[in-house]
């Protein structure tokens, strides 16, 4: 009996990539469409039925991870893949396309293909379709706050609010009412009463960003909503019942702050239900090169320009750095060099000639 035909679009950066893209179908029962682009390949979408979508590292005319969750969205029934830019990334024993492309996890507003991000996807997949309470640890700029977001938009409450509170940019003195709502006239000042940023994100997602610095006098209150769903806010005897999925983010060691008596352990233990690591830039092999093309391919949509190009030497100078701010930093240098090479359409080592000579 014949297999089933799978129906299989390819969208490319260049024609020649497609090219090579759709080669590695030529074996099974695939019909194969190569597209030039982002908008191409929803066109297409749109007008008939496929099986699977395969992305190019960058696309000249969408980005990419638009185009990911558009598909997501519009088409839900369409797999959706990224094309690995080397075949040496993919197990010898594999030999569907369909497969070497599943394998390569992608979230939303996430890029990089490397074994510690691939662990990182799985954890998210795993979790994001639950309500457990997620702790994601990394240095800082490591994208933390977009894990906490691909969680929230991969999980059943993706259409409700998103609410994000930065426990560090908020003085100690109002970061209970800004959390907890108050009514009129709790406190000088409060002129208005505020439901507060939990109750803001009823039936959604709480990020709590550097949940570290939450000062010890919140620490027991949180606590006491964590494992009640209740909130009082400032002022009134009205206890509301919440529906609250918490993601916390920290670049600091909890544990440590338990042991130095900053950090309370029971909190600990009831935010790192399921911890999500995320590894430092330095530690993802591979992946600088797929997030400088991806910044450079941004900035260049931006700038309503010929897309530029990043030369080979600039890649190994990218790729002989530590990036102790890791992808932020990596972001800030891409467009930094973006900047300095004006009408250039190649950006080479001398734009990124700012960069310390800290090699590995």
């Amino acid at each position: 009996m014949q297999a089933d035909v799978q129906n299989v679009i390819v969208a490319s950066s260049t024609p020649t990539s497609g090219q090579l893209m759709a080669k590695s179908f030529v074996s099974g029962p695939y019909h194969v469409e190569a597209v030039h682009g982002g908008a191409a390949a929803l066109e297409k979408l749109s007008g008939g039925k496929y099986h699977l979508l395969v992305l190019d590292q960058w696309l000249p005319d969408l980005d990419v991870q638009d185009v990911f969750q558009t598909v997501r969205a519009r088409f839900p029934e369409v797999a959706v893949a990224f094309h690995s830019e080397t075949e040496s990334a993919l197990p010898r024993e594999t030999t569907s396309p369909v497969a070497k492309s599943a394998q390569i996890p992608a979230l939303p507003g996430m890029v990089g293909h490397s074994e510690a991000m691939s662990q990182v996807y799985r954890s998210v997949r795993l979790v994001a379709k639950r309500k457990t309470t997620a702790l994601i640890e990394g240095e800082s700029g490591t994208g933390k706050e977009l894990i906490a977001r691909a969680i929230h938009q991969l999980s059943p409450r993706a259409e409700k609010p998103f609410v994000v509170v930065n426990c560090a940019a908020i003085p100690e003195s109002l970061l209970e009412s800004e959390l907890f709502g108050y009514v009129r006239g709790a406190f000088t000042g409060a002129n208005q009463p505020s439901l507060g940023r939990i109750h803001a994100a009823h039936g959604g997602t709480l990020f709590l960003d550097e949940i570290g610095e939450l000062p010890l006098s919140m620490q027991a209150k949180f606590l006491r909503f964590l494992q009640e769903g209740e909130v009082q806010r400032l002022g009134s005897p009205d206890v509301f019942r919440l529906d609250v999925r918490v993601i916390a983010a920290t670049n600091a060691n909890l544990q440590r702050k338990v042991a130095d008596r900053q950090f309370r352990e029971d909190l600990y233990y009831r935010l790192a239900i399921f911890p999500v690591e995320l590894p430092a830039l330095r530690d993802r092999n591979g992946d600088v090169a797929l997030l400088a093309r991806e910044f450079v391919s941004r900035l260049s949509r931006e700038a309503q320009c010929a897309h530029k190009q990043l030369a080979t030497e600039a890649i190994r100078v990218l790729e002989s750095y530590l990036w102790p701010g890791n992808v932020r930093e990596l972001q800030h240098a891409v467009e930094r060099a973006f900047i300095l090479a004006e009408d250039e359409h190649t950006l080479t080592p001398e734009h990124f000639s700012f960069l310390p000579k800290r090699l590995n």
